[in-house]
């Protein structure tokens, strides 16, 4: 299995010096390949590769970044025209790859050799050939028998820098249960993030503040000089706080999705189009905050990782649809009870579209409807969390009532 694992750097002074110069220089070397595919017919990226022994030669300050480094950024060229070739054979307006400027690009890759991670004296340093050893928080420790394949070297706009480290372990994920016993659909919204069949509702994170923080250091932005000290003093401000903003929506995700893929057998989500969903007018703001694609492809790959099944079924009709028998009773968006009028269920609109999402997930894996119909299931009073609360992965706060939240 294929792991990232993301560190802070702590360099120097003069290692961040030496950082930045390599980031510009693979930046150079890209564009240098890239004019050359732009006047040259019949490249790939292992023909141009061979070239960089003979452009060493010539461009001697390519002789200070490693060799595995400058082979990673013309592969890295052919990667970015590969992407373009597919987007274009799936029928979208593309444009040609365009010449990197300064600021646009921000990371290089160190593959198969060239670093080590040590630990001396208690304290994790990375070493990385023509660089050296570079402190680094070590806020998690990797597998016993991780290998690490890859390791990128990236500065976010906050002028931090950071290392991922892509590992790979010999164990295959578990296999997933021909019969899943414990299973959940979930449907997502704004309001209340999850509302799962468990009759657990996420309510969503508060991240005012964190808004409030970034507005402020946008308008005092604004009233910098552009291009001067002071604004770049505070556009990096303004990147710390889209950053802290960032970690805390991810942080959020990360833990809800380790929740439901380690608890659960199968786990039912609705395969949306979380890009199409912002592009539409009215609260788009919200729909984009709700970060819903992310939190559908961490929950994925963590089911992938756990040996959970993962299914995301068709959206269309969920919350309509009766989860007791099936018949569509249309409801504007501000209702949030559901009444079945052939049937008299009474549920919670957004747990009704999550029985259905899970019957169609259970449909999907042959394994039929659930034993219990959601008649006998659904929650009265549902469970009402506060993202607050979602404090550890897997943590049974999820599960527990709590006390005066309503």
């Amino acid at each position: 299995m294929n792991f990232n694992y993301r560190y802070r750097l702590r360099p120097s002074d003069v290692l961040e010096e030496q950082l930045a110069w390599t980031v510009d220089t693979c930046r150079q070397v890209y564009n240098h390949f890239l004019h050359r595919l732009n006047r040259t017919d019949d490249t790939s990226a292992h023909s141009e590769q061979k070239l960089l022994p003979s452009l060493r030669k010539w461009w001697s300050g390519l002789k200070s970044v490693h060799s595995k480094v400058l082979q990673k950024v013309v592969q890295r060229l052919y990667d970015n025209l590969s992407r373009l070739a597919d987007a274009k054979n799936a029928g979208r307006k593309v444009g040609r790859l365009k010449w990197k400027a300064p600021g646009e690009y921000r990371s290089f890759t160190y593959s198969q050799s060239g670093f080590t991670l040590k630990n001396t004296s208690g304290r994790t340093r990375l070493w990385l050939s023509k660089l050296g050893d570079i402190p680094i928080t070590f806020h998690r420790d990797l597998p016993d028998d991780a290998d690490i394949k890859t390791v990128t070297v990236k500065q976010e706009p906050t002028s931090y820098w950071y290392i991922i480290l892509g590992v790979e372990t010999p164990d295959d994920p578990p296999a997933k249960p021909e019969t899943p016993k414990k299973c959940v659909g979930i449907d997502v919204g704004i309001l209340t993030y999850a509302h799962d069949t468990d009759g657990t509702a996420i309510e969503s994170l508060d991240l005012s503040d964190e808004r409030e923080r970034l507005e402020r250091a946008h308008r005092d932005l604004s009233r910098k000089e552009h291009g001067s000290a002071n604004w770049e003093k505070q556009r990096r401000v303004v990147a710390r706080r889209y950053a802290d903003l960032k970690q805390k929506r991810r942080d959020f995700l990360h833990k809800l999705s380790n929740y439901y893929a380690r608890e659960y057998d199968l786990v039912a989500v609705e395969d949306l189009d979380a890009a199409g969903l912002v592009e539409l007018p009215g609260n788009s703001r919200n729909r984009a905050g709700a970060a819903w694609g992310t939190f559908l492809r961490m929950l994925e790959y963590k089911c992938e990782r756990e040996g959970t099944h993962f299914i995301a079924v068709n959206p269309r009709g969920t919350t309509k649809e009766c989860a007791a028998c099936g018949v569509s009773t249309d409801k504007p968006l501000w209702v949030h009870e559901h009444y079945c009028p052939a049937c008299g269920l009474e549920a919670d609109r957004d747990a009704n579209a999550a029985w259905n999402i899970l019957s169609r997930g259970i449909r999907r894996v042959g394994a039929g409807r659930s034993e219990l119909t959601p008649v006998e299931t659904v929650h009265p009073m549902d469970t009402s969390v506060s993202a607050k609360r979602v404090v550890e992965t897997g943590s049974p706060t999820l599960k527990r009532e709590p006390s005066g939240e309503r």
